[in-house]
């Protein structure tokens, strides 16, 4: 009896915010919050990485351009200004400003949709499941964790050094990757699993790798030392890496709700989705040359 009544308190309150939640208005609500929060941040987080890109490649091109005791320099116009910007080498005295919090964002808002609209029932068919719910979303959990870490691991490898290679190997292991979740989870659902690996495997290189390295470049700083030259070419490249993988990860958010008989409904689901990706990787670099 008394053993009722405490488990009564404990958990009354979450039986009651999770009935709540499961109410048809609410998790509308949720959804459409979430999904605007999702995209937006995304539209932030691209159009910086993508402007930086573009910024960084035109003052390598000042750089091999100028003459000696010229700097290197961008002039842009845009709204009503206009605009000049030069690279430094070394943070100087006024405010740095950062890029990470739509990474973190753009990261956060898209677990919580996962959370809160694929976990509860949309990971395994109902009417003919491969696996337990609990297996989809240990699988779907698993994906997203041993991704990162196998990618971590491979980027940091001799074969990280040639970008050919690590492409190369990095496609092999997507496309085996897309064929399994396409037989053990719903075909929507493994397309959004494997935009949540690109989502996590960027966001983790902006807080795990690229803003540490900042860090310890403006600590050197600091210091009176000069920064390690090999750190900003580590963040560099893992920034780079974001820009090839960000093209088909905004093709995965779109595509379950636009186009799905064509995509992840298509009996030859997973070959689209490896093909969409080799496109993406081809428009990126496109992009990143404009």
């Amino acid at each position: 009896m008394i053993t009722s009544i405490i488990s009564g308190l404990l958990l009354g309150p979450f039986t009651w915010l999770y009935d709540l939640y499961m109410s048809t208005t609410v998790r509308s609500w949720t959804d459409l919050v979430l999904r605007w929060t999702h995209v937006f941040s995304a539209i932030l987080w691209v159009g910086s990485t993508y402007y930086f890109t573009w910024l960084d490649g035109r003052l390598s091109e000042e750089e091999r351009a100028a003459a000696a005791g010229e700097k290197a320099e961008v002039w842009m116009v845009h709204s009503g200004g206009f605009y000049v910007v030069e690279k430094q080498k070394k943070p100087g005295k006024r405010k740095l400003h950062w890029f990470r919090w739509e990474a973190a964002m753009t990261w956060l808002s898209g677990m919580f949709l996962l959370a809160l609209i694929y976990y509860p029932d949309q990971l395994a068919d109902p009417l003919d499941p491969v696996v337990s719910r609990g297996t989809a979303v240990l699988i779907g959990i698993g994906v997203i964790v041993v991704g990162w870490i196998v990618y971590d691991l491979l980027s940091q490898s001799p074969l990280g050094k040639n970008e050919l290679v690590f492409a190369a190997v990095s496609y092999v292991l997507l496309v085996a990757l897309i064929y399994g979740l396409t037989r053990v989870l719903t075909e929507r659902a493994a397309y959004i699993h494997v935009g949540a690996l690109f989502g996590t495997l960027m966001a983790a290189n902006v807080w795990m790798r690229i803003l540490p390295a900042q860090r310890q470049m403006i600590a050197a700083t600091k210091e009176g030392k000069q920064p390690d030259a090999r750190l900003a070419a580590r963040a560099k490249l893992r920034s780079k890496q974001n820009t090839f993988m960000v093209v088909p990860t905004i093709f995965i958010m779109l595509s379950p709700n636009h186009y799905a008989s064509i995509t992840y409904g298509s009996q030859y689901n997973w070959i689209i989705l490896s093909v969409l990706i080799l496109v993406g990787w081809g428009a990126a670099k496109i992009i990143r040359r404009a």
